[in-house]
Formats: structure tokens, sequence, C-alpha cells
């Protein structure tokens, strides 16, 4: 059965609370179509990459860093893999050990940060971390914290802000991810304070944006070997004008960059290399 406690190391220092409309609004997404067949998809690549670095599927140890109302975790629970959950929202973590239990999952729900993750070293062998890093000031210890906890051979997938592309979902601004650093932090002001709908009422809103370049190069220094949304797409099941922009995007530097440009947001996938 599904089961949801408390860290407390250094639980004073983080607001576990959450404003209705954000609650109601990330609670009826995590069970919307677009959703499950969005992280069915991030699943089932893991395990392909996984299976292609070491060899055929087991039993996984898979932890969802800002699982929110557990979707992602029921997900790979489906597949018979052992899920940790951990968010910072006391109300999501509640709904989604109560979704898991209504499913007869056995998911180890917490609440707490990713700054300060619960679990060994060389415990994991998938960490997840799927919108979270936009909104965590500290951002470099979260990437820290998520290696930390994988095992030599360890997948880390990681979905955040892409500043190249003007469409995003975390501001209702319109080009907001153009903006100079200035005014984005002005609107970060306004959206912890009196304009918190900018932000989709979030408590604690997008102060990251990122680049697929800079991600993997951080990521690379510390260890692993990194794919872009360009590198995991398999070319050969592609057909026609398709898979030659793909193709063209891994050749050519400028086309890449292009499409960046053109995607919302960055998807990395990272082996922990040892």
């Amino acid at each position: 059965m599904a089961n949801s406690t408390s860290t407390s190391t250094n639980r004073a220092a983080w607001d576990h609370s959450s404003h209705p409309d954000f609650f109601n609004y990330y609670a009826r997404k995590s069970l919307s179509c677009e959703t499950l067949e969005r992280f069915t998809r991030v699943r089932d690549k893991a395990l392909t990459l996984l299976a292609q670095a070491n060899g055929p599927a087991r039993t996984l140890e898979v932890v969802d860093i800002g699982c929110g109302a557990g979707t992602q975790c029921r997900l790979w629970a489906q597949s018979g893999h052992r899920v940790h959950g951990i968010d910072v929202n006391e109300a999501l973590i509640e709904v989604a050990a109560r979704r898991a239990r209504q499913e007869q999952f056995d998911i180890a729900f917490k609440v707490g940060s990713a700054t300060e993750l619960p679990y060994d070293d060389g415990s994991m062998d998938v960490s997840l971390l799927t919108e979270i890093l936009e909104h965590v000031t500290d951002w470099r210890t979260c990437l820290i914290e998520a290696a930390r906890v994988l095992k030599p051979g360890g997948l880390l997938f990681l979905s955040t802000t892409n500043r190249l592309c003007p469409l995003q979902e975390a501001f209702s601004l319109p080009l907001y991810s153009w903006y100079p650093g200035v005014l984005k932090h002005h609107c970060e002001r306004l959206a912890v304070s009196t304009r918190p709908e900018i932000a989709n009422h979030a408590t604690y809103p997008a102060v990251n944006w990122f680049t697929a370049y800079s991600l993997v190069a951080y990521l690379e220094k510390h260890g692993f070997r990194c794919l872009d949304r360009f590198d995991m797409i398999d070319s050969e099941q592609l057909g026609g004008l398709k898979k030659l922009l793909i193709n063209g995007a891994r050749a050519i530097p400028s086309l890449r960059f292009a499409g960046h440009v053109l995607t919302p947001g960055t998807v990395i996938v990272a082996l922990k290399q040892g």
C-alpha cells in the first residue's frame, strides 16, 4: 500500500502549503490524457535507453523528484518497479498517496525538498526531475542530489524551461522566456506578492531559465553522458521530411540550435558513468 511521510530535516525552511487554484489545476492536470501519454513516453524511452546501456530490464528503484500528484510514480509502478516520490507540496503528496492506494500500488511518498533528498547514496536506478529544476533557486544542489542517489549506470531524466524558445507555461506572459533578467526578477517578485496569478499561483514560481547546451555542459562535468531531445529520437522509425530534419539537427549545429528555439522546454537524459 502507498504511504506518505514527511522528512523532518530542514522542514521549517520550506512552505509546504498550496494555493487552492494551484492545487486544483495540478490535481486535475495530472489525470489528463496528455499527461498520461507524455509520462508513458518518458518511462518507455528511459527503459529503452537503460536496456541499451545496461542490458535487459529488471526491477528498478525509481525516484520521482517533484512528483506532484504522483501520476509518473503510478506509471512506473504499473511496470513493476519500486517507486519513491517526493514533493514540497504536502497537499499534492496526500493526493498522490490516496490515488496510489486506490490502485493498490506500494509507492513510498514523502514531503521534502529536492535539495536534501532522504535517500542513500547510489540507491536509485532512475532519478526523474520533471518540471522541477526551474522552481528551485539552488538548482545545482538539486542536480547534485539527484546524481548522488543514482547508482553508476543509472539514468537521470530532466525536463525544464528553455530560454531559447518564446513559448512557455510557467508565466502567463507573452514571450516571457526572452525577457531580460531584470524584468524577470520583477515578475518573480510580483508572482509571490500582489500578482500570483501570473505564475499560476505557484508557491515557488519558475526562477531558472536554461538551455540544453548549458545543462549538458554542467552534467558532463559531473560524470554524465547526455542526450538531448534530438539524440533521443529514433529517426529510423520516422519517414520522409521528419527523418531528414532529425538527422540534419544531429549533424548540423545551426539546425540543432534552430530546433531548440522552435521547441518549448528542455529535455535531457543523462547516464551516470562509473
